[in-house]
Parts: structure tokens; sequence; C-alpha cells
């Protein structure tokens, strides 16, 4: 059928583990390419309602073959505990697997992230504390732990030996701490393994199968687009790579395997953490919008960030990652707003800019040139019909489409899984227009 990957287009949270849940109906596999438990995928279904870290979002379909792909770093501790919460809900996870090459996040990972995020003070980059900058560092630096290690356990024992000489090292004379106990981690890792060995697979050729027998792949991303340590506003960005191109790493297939990608983007954005982002909103509208949209964050509860939507940072995503099309989601957040704002472009010492900066210092110093919308005074959260949508909510979508030069083929109206509208066929040109004539131009101040 197709292999497609799911890509968060924004600073991360965007709703594509709802996405992934929905399209996974249909599918026959959902792996996880990137990332680690500092990602939260929040998920509505009949099950109850669910913060996935690390399993698939596929998880809830017995039919569905999971798999964590070498590209994510895991926390044993953390993906046990997830397991057993599915578990404990009735929800059967015997067709989860996990990649043998992927990344082990350490208890000197963890430390040292926290360590590392204090010293740097008030110029601290806001992760997650979770470990994911170090495990990555170390997988770079060829000195990781991985999955397969954990069946071996002589194997294990001398590569934790090596590792940690020099991470004690670390600890006790950069950051005077005490140093880390080998038997203790030794033991705990050694019981992880007993329990995850079952699940420990050499997944790429398992994928590679599905791939040839003609089933549907879902390939669920982890953080979003402008996180990307190459592309996003660094160095507040991620450790690995969001973009569709990690798909491919993080899974094994090949490049010109994935035959679709979905960008998923918020009807307006948010961001955890510290860096740029232009369109923030620090009055009541912001406010609204976290109160609106629920927009803590499933991994660290932190309030997020809110502003309206950034169709430069949104054209940029499109461009790098080639997106087939976009599900849209928290459109439905807007209900009741007299008016909306669209940033269609940026003003950076004077000039207009229509492009996204890769540098923070210059994105930081842009204001945003908006564009004003009348809004919707009515509910939109039953509504299962494009062309029952309200005019007003039908051109702001048609507007979304030109600035990003993207079609959306799926619209989130809410929570659950089925407060989707799917669109048949794109806005007509005459709802563009009409847009065109009910908007207003400002420009922030």
């Amino acid at each position: 059928m197709a292999v497609v990957a799911i890509i968060g287009g924004q600073w991360g949270d965007e709703g594509k583990g709802r996405i992934v849940d929905l399209l996974a109906e249909k599918a026959n596999m959902v792996v996880r390419f990137s990332g680690g438990d500092n990602a939260g995928h929040t998920i509505v279904n009949p099950c109850g309602e669910f913060r996935l870290h690390l399993v698939p979002s596929g998880i809830f379909y017995p039919q569905v073959t999971c798999i964590i792909g070498n590209g994510v770093a895991i926390n044993p501790a953390v993906l046990l505990e997830e397991v057993d919460n599915l578990e404990s809900h009735g929800v059967d996870t015997s067709h989860l697997i996990i990649s043998d090459r992927t990344h082990l996040i350490m208890p000197y990972h963890t430390l040292m992230d926290g360590l590392e995020e204090e010293r740097r003070g008030k110029k601290s980059i806001g992760t997650t504390r979770r470990g994911i900058g170090p495990v990555f560092s170390d997988k770079v630096a060829r000195i990781g732990l991985r999955a397969g290690d954990l069946l071996h356990k002589d194997v294990f024992l001398s590569r934790l030996k090596t590792v940690l000489e020099l991470k004690n090292a670390i600890l006790t004379q950069v950051y005077k701490v005490p140093s880390l106990s080998l038997e203790e981690i030794y033991e705990q890792y050694c019981h992880y393994g007993e329990r995850l060995a079952i699940l420990i697979k050499e997944t790429s050729s398992i994928i590679r199968q599905a791939v040839a027998r003609g089933d549907l792949v879902l390939l669920e991303g982890a953080q979003g687009t402008l996180l990307d340590p190459d592309f996003g506003t660094y160095p507040y960005v991620t450790s690995s790579s969001p973009l569709v191109g990690a798909a491919a790493i993080g899974t094994g297939l090949s490049p010109r395997e994935i035959s679709q990608v979905v960008g998923v983007f918020k009807a307006y954005v948010t961001r955890v953490g510290g860096g740029p982002m232009p369109t923030e909103l620090m009055d009541n509208t912001g406010h609204l919008l976290r109160e609106k949209g629920h927009e803590y964050g499933a991994t660290t509860g932190r309030p997020r960030r809110c502003g309206w939507f950034d169709a430069v940072a949104g054209r940029f995503s499109v461009q790098i990652n080639g997106f087939n099309s976009i599900a849209l989601t928290h459109l439905d957040v807007y209900d009741g707003l007299p008016s909306i704002k669209i940033c269609t472009a940026y003003k950076f010492n004077g000039e207009i800019i229509d492009f996204f900066p890769s540098s923070s210092s210059v994105l930081e110093k842009c204001q945003p040139v908006y564009e004003e919308l009348p809004g919707w005074q009515e509910s939109i959260s039953e509504i299962r019909d494009f062309a029952r949508l309200p005019t007003r909510a039908r051109c702001y979508i048609a507007r979304l489409e030109g600035l990003l030069s993207c079609s959306m083929s799926l619209i989130s109206v809410g929570p659950k899984r089925e407060q989707v509208i799917r669109r048949k066929s794109r806005i007509k040109d005459k709802e563009s227009k009409l847009q065109f004539k009910m908007q207003r131009g400002s420009t922030k101040n």
C-alpha cells in the first residue's frame, strides 16, 4: 500500500500522536523513528486518555505491529512504566517491538542533563532533563549502549565499566558531585533487560518485509521541524532530527520507499522551553489559547508558550520536508474569537523578509507582520463535513493553504478520535477570493 511519514511542522506538540492514532485504524505497522521520552503524545480514544512517550501511537489497535525504531533513545524505566500503565487499562502491548540498535538512556545521562542546565543558569536551553542531549552525544561519540547489549550481560558490563569511568571522572571533577555505582547500574539494567528481552529484535528487516508485502506503514515522528538541530532555532533545538529524512535513517528504510509525507500543524503555534518565537502572545489571548487548548506539556506539565500561526516558519517546514498534505489540529480552539491573525512575513531592521532566518539571534529580533481575519462565533466541534464549517473558518483554512502552498487533508475539531474532518477536495477558488475580501492587514507593534 504505502509508507506514510507523520511529521511535526512547528515546535512540537502539534498533535502527531492524535493523527497517527486516527490513521492507524487502517495501518499494519507504526514505527517511531526519533526522539525519546522527552516527547509526549496525548491520545483520547475509547480506551481512555493516554500520554505516550515512547510507545508508538498505534498500540491501541491489536492488529498493528508497533516498533520503536533505531533512531529512538529509550529509558527502560520509563518504557516499562508506560507499558505497565497501558496493560493496567486493558491495552494489549504484545505487538510492541524494540530495535536492538536503539540507544539506552543511562542514569548518568539524566543526571548530567540536569547539572548542565543548572550550570547554564539564565542561558539554559529549557531541556526536559530526560538525558536526551547526553545520550545522543554519546551515540555520535561512539560510546553509547544499545538495547541489544542488554541481551549479552558480559558485553554490557564491559562497555558500561569503560563508559562509567569516564562519566564518573566528569561528575566528580567538573560538576563536583558523587560518582555513580557500577554495580547498582549493572544490576538495575540487567533487570530491565530480563523484562525487555522478548521485545528486542533486529527491526529494519521486519519493516522492509512489511513494505514488500504492500502493508500500510506509518512512520511516527517526535518533536517538530523547528527543533531540528540543523534547520531549527539552534541552539534551542532537540538532539535528534524530527525531519522526514530522519524517518528513513531511524527505521532502516530507503528514502525512496516513503510514498507520502503528512505535516501536522496546529491552527496556532506553541513552544516549550527557551528560544525565539516571533508570534508569541503574552496577553489575555495567549492565556485563552493555552487554557482552551490545554497547552501544558504531556511530558513535563510545563505551560506552553502560545502565539498566532506563523506562516513564514510553516512554509519553511513544508519546503524542507516536502509535505504532500497537512493535518491541521486544534481549529476548534479559535471558536468564539472575534478575529484571528496570521503572520505572513517578518520585519527585521526596518525591512520586510519572507524567509525563516537560520540565526536565532536574528529571529528573536524579528517582528511579525500580520494579516487579520474575522473569527467565527460558533462551535465547530460536532462538524464532520468541510462544507458545513462556518465560511470564516473555511476562509482561514484557505489562506493557510495559500501561504503554505500545501493542501489540508485532515482537520481536527476536538481531541477525540472521531472529531475530525476528512477533506475530499481542495477549497474552491471562490472561497479563497472571499477570504481576501474579509481580511484586514496589520503589523505587530
